[in-house]
């Protein structure tokens, strides 16, 4: 059930919007296996790279599956996207609860972080001490800490038929570097594509609310690096995730903030009844 670069958007009007873009979104026509070997994909590619699903995983699972492997099927990569106190952690809990009463297999991660050398990578970028940290270095310790979290952990249970849910993925990076950060998209693209092992969610949730909501609700706490900035760059971030829910619907799901987290919760569940069943209830 992982969709993969090579893998083109559903939507034929995916179109880039995005004014840091330096090529229009074109439709990927490249095999999976040319796909994976190309070092010259766009943003765009990446996020037109997601319609063909059902042939791009055929072609996936009988060249790089054996027959016992062939017979587990896959578990299902969930991601949950958002700005600060967009209110994705009470989202993950809920989705826990509702496998759990289904009887799925799941396991829940984040980013950066998930594994022992993840984050420690983690402790370094959203450390407030650190508030020289270039963005080339926040960039780079971003995609080495996914790296490891991708291999080590991510494709690992998702062979194995476990439900992977990941509070944040490579859409974060676009939106926090890329937009809030101006950094070269060209450059993140091949990054994202060496780290995830062009590994792409299956769904994305996205939460939205407005900044001055978002950092509202978390104004108590002791906020770290990132939560730190102005509400200028944490406008561009909310802005990026929109405009890449809008350029790939086949994968996103974008949820009103303001809803109550049951409602949010709901829809969620919604989404998901095709893709999970009805479990063990």
């Amino acid at each position: 059930m992982i969709r993969l670069f090579s893998e083109s958007c559903r939507s034929e009007s995916c179109r880039s919007e995005s004014a840091t873009h330096s090529e229009s979104l074109h439709s990927e026509s490249a095999t999976h296996s040319e796909s994976l070997h190309s070092e010259s994909a766009t943003h765009s590619e990446i996020l037109t790279a997601e319609s063909s699903h059902s042939k791009g995983l055929t072609a996936k699972l009988s060249l790089q599956s054996s027959h016992s492997e062939a017979l587990t099927p896959r578990g299902l990569f969930i991601t949950f996207e958002g700005i600060e106190g967009s209110g994705k952690s009470t989202q993950v809990q809920l989705l826990v609860n509702a496998l759990k009463i289904k009887g799925l297999p799941y396991l829940t991660t984040r980013e950066p972080g998930g594994t022992i050398i993840s984050e420690a990578i983690r402790s370094i970028l959203l450390n407030p001490e650190y508030a020289e940290m270039s963005p080339e270095t926040e960039l780079l310790l971003y995609c080495a800490s996914r790296a490891q979290h991708t291999s080590e952990l991510i494709i690992p249970a998702l062979e194995s038929g476990i439900n992977v849910i990941c509070d944040r993925y490579f859409d974060s990076t676009y939106a926090y570097q890329g937009a809030a950060r101006d950094l070269d998209e060209n450059l993140i693209d091949t990054l994202t594509k060496f780290a995830t092992s062009g590994h792409i969610p299956d769904i994305t949730f996205l939460i939205d609310l407005s900044v001055e909501k978002g950092l509202a609700r978390i104004k108590h706490r002791t906020l770290d690096r990132l939560e730190k900035e102005a509400v200028e760059f944490h406008q561009r971030v909310r802005q990026q995730f929109l405009s890449i829910a809008n350029k790939c619907p086949s994968r996103y799901v974008v949820l009103d903030g303001d809803k109550t987290p049951e409602e949010i919760h709901q829809r969620i569940v919604s989404a998901l009844q095709p893709l999970i069943g009805e479990g063990n209830d």
